[in-house]
């Protein structure tokens, strides 16, 4: 319930702004997820203020990009601008990233730090990393991580050029790849609600093995500690699981150093997907950003519902 009383803070926090600009929450997921990974905070938020929720290039119901193309984080952060241009044409905005999501943030304000000046009035970025992500060694032994590194852009191209038959496979090994989703999206697999894993499961896989190809040797590319200092002395909350194996809690650290009057939370024995395996928290996080950021920079949002219906798509 810390959700709902979470609401009735940003309520609060609108009241008090009458007659100033409304604001607008645009939500970017991460890598192999579309926008429905926001299900919970979608539910949770609907009716308290204006949200946008887009899936990214080539995943969800985003057209496909060029097959073939060179995908970088720069590119989805222009992705990112032109989604703003759109959906929030004026007003504040506030950007909450999750994973590839947050790097997209990132890259917007590397890119447009004039537009993050004059619109951004505040930032939340969850499981994510400004850089060193060819460091990571996903909970397996650094030696193994740093060969098999080496060979998985070669690999996952030549899975993309036998798409069906990968996708079949994928089928055929559905106890296995299963097991693997819980044990990189949940701190404690055994303690999610099945019909969370199984949400789960249902993203991931319904991201084709050429897009998985396209965008893989993004990551390693990636670095933007610099691009932070953009978000300095706005609202912000960097959170993240403690045991998270994809963006180790350690990489949010770095993000919460370099904006030091962030909101930093760790989340105890929790994953990757925090937003499904913790909604509440998230949830109530999330309010707390939104609130403060409607007192400090003054817009509105309308009043907020009661307990909104969770029920997984």
């Amino acid at each position: 319930m810390a959700e709902v009383a979470g609401m009735a803070e940003v309520a609060a926090a609108a009241d008090a702004a009458v007659g100033a600009e409304p604001l607008t929450v645009v939500f970017s997921h991460g890598y192999c997820l579309n926008q429905d990974v926001w299900h919970f905070q979608r539910a949770a938020l609907r009716g308290s203020v204006r949200c946008v929720y887009w899936d990214q290039r080539s995943h969800g119901r985003s057209g496909r990009g060029p097959v073939g193309e060179t995908v970088s984080i720069e590119l989805l952060g222009r992705d990112l601008r032109a989604v703003l241009d759109a959906a929030a044409p004026t007003g504040p905005v506030v950007l909450v990233g999750h994973s590839m999501g947050g790097m997209t943030v990132m890259a917007l304000a590397e890119q447009y730090p004039g537009y993050v000046a004059e619109r951004v009035a505040g930032v939340a970025l969850l499981g994510t990393s400004a850089g060193g992500l060819a460091q990571v060694t996903y909970g397996l032994p650094a030696a193994g991580v740093r060969a098999a590194r080496r060979v998985v852009p070669g690999v996952l191209r030549a899975l993309a050029s036998r798409s069906e038959l990968v996708e079949r496979g994928r089928r055929a090994t559905a106890d296995l790849f299963a097991g693997l989703v819980k044990r990189y999206s949940f701190g404690s697999p055994r303690e999610v609600d099945p019909a969370v894993a199984r949400f789960a499961e249902r993203l991931i896989e319904s991201v084709p093995v050429d897009v998985v190809a396209e965008f893989y040797p993004a990551f390693a590319e990636h670095e933007k500690s610099a691009a932070l200092a953009a978000f300095d002395g706005r609202p912000a909350l960097v959170l993240a699981g403690d045991r998270d194996l994809l963006t180790p809690s350690e990489h949010s650290e770095r993000i919460a150093a370099a904006l030091p009057r962030a909101a930093f939370v760790l989340l105890e024995a929790t994953g990757h997907l925090a937003m499904l395996e913790r909604p509440d928290e998230v949830g109530a996080h999330l309010a707390r950003l939104l609130a403060r950021t409607i007192r400090t920079h003054g817009s509105t949002a309308p009043p907020a519902p009661g307990n909104p219906s969770a029920d997984l798509p």
